[in-house]
């Protein structure tokens, strides 16, 4: 198994050229290379939520078949007191069907020979950070702007992402009553975990944003909006025409479907000249938002 030391030992002998040790992985082969052993993983993902909102935010969802659909549920059915005779009410779930696609996100790292050969030399770290930097920007990148053709489909998606809560009416600048319009715009049920999702520009912009009393829209003391924290990301649109530079919402309506974890394969020849050797990494995945209305969006005009 991927989770045994046999494999464990084995994969990083490999990742050090070593050949023999390839007879102890076969369980982890894939047609990209072979599966990062279990510690490694569990590593790997909690060093991605750091560099990716969305590991935070999402529901990640884990599935082994590399196509199909998935079953999304959107309960809105409520407990009831009921006598001891009386039969449970039924709730009034509505189960949506989405097919899954199986995006390949991948990338190559170099690194010299002599570092790779030198066993003091920390090369799971080194391997972790790469992929974890490269693999978590372009993630967030996807699940908010992805376009749905050989990646995600984002949250600002025309026809897959959240829905049009507000359209301001300048194309560069926002009012007060603007941003309380989108935060009304959103359902109750969908407010009580919402938060609010901007770059730094319009973060910055909105810090300085007064109502007709002067009173200040952003909360200085606690970092909120009408009580809903913010979070950051700088692939969230500008405030200029026609873009959408604010969402806000319960993110958590956001899948992440983990179709194969990061494969690794050992490039050990094709830059030996340079006197390197290149590491090749890749997922499968995909994203989708399974409930539109949990998250609303405010366009520029």
């Amino acid at each position: 198994m991927k989770t045994t030391t046999i494999y464990n030992h084995a994969f990083w002998n490999a990742m050090r050229g070593k050949k023999g040790a390839y007879n102890d992985m076969n369980e982890g082969k894939e047609s990209d290379g072979y599966i990062v052993p279990t510690e490694f993983n569990e590593k790997y993902q909690k060093a991605l939520e750091k560099e990716n909102l969305f590991r935070r935010l999402a529901t990640v969802v884990h599935t082994t078949s590399k196509d199909g659909t998935i079953h999304a549920v959107a309960s809105t059915g409520v407990a009831e007191w009921v006598n001891e005779s009386v039969a449970f009410p039924e709730s009034a779930d509505t189960f949506r069907q989405f097919p899954v696609s199986s995006y390949k996100l991948a990338s190559l790292s170099k690194i010299k020979e002599h570092f790779v050969k030198d066993n003091d030399f920390n090369l799971e770290g080194y391997l972790e950070n790469e992929f974890v930097r490269r693999f978590g920007r372009s993630k967030e990148s996807a699940f908010i702007n992805g376009d749905g053709i050989n990646e995600p489909a984002g949250i600002l998606n025309a026809t897959r992402g959240g829905e049009i809560g507000v359209t301001a009416e300048g194309s560069t600048v926002l009012t007060y009553d603007e941003v309380i319009k989108l935060y009304f715009s959103l359902k109750p049920e969908h407010r009580r975990n919402a938060m609010w999702l901007m770059n730094d520009e319009t973060a910055f912009k909105l810090r300085t944003l007064k109502d007709d009393r002067g009173n200040y829209l952003w909360n200085q003391a606690d970092n909120t909006i009408l009580g809903k924290p913010v979070e950051y990301s700088n692939y969230m649109p500008y405030m200029v025409s026609g873009e959408i530079p604010i969402a806000f919402g319960d993110f958590s309506y956001y899948w992440i479907i983990e179709r194969q974890p990061l494969t690794i394969n050992v490039l050990s020849e094709i830059y030996l000249i340079k006197g390197e050797i290149g590491f090749s990494g890749c997922e499968r995945l995909d994203g989708r938002l399974i409930l539109p209305e949990a998250v609303k969006l405010l366009k520029m005009a």
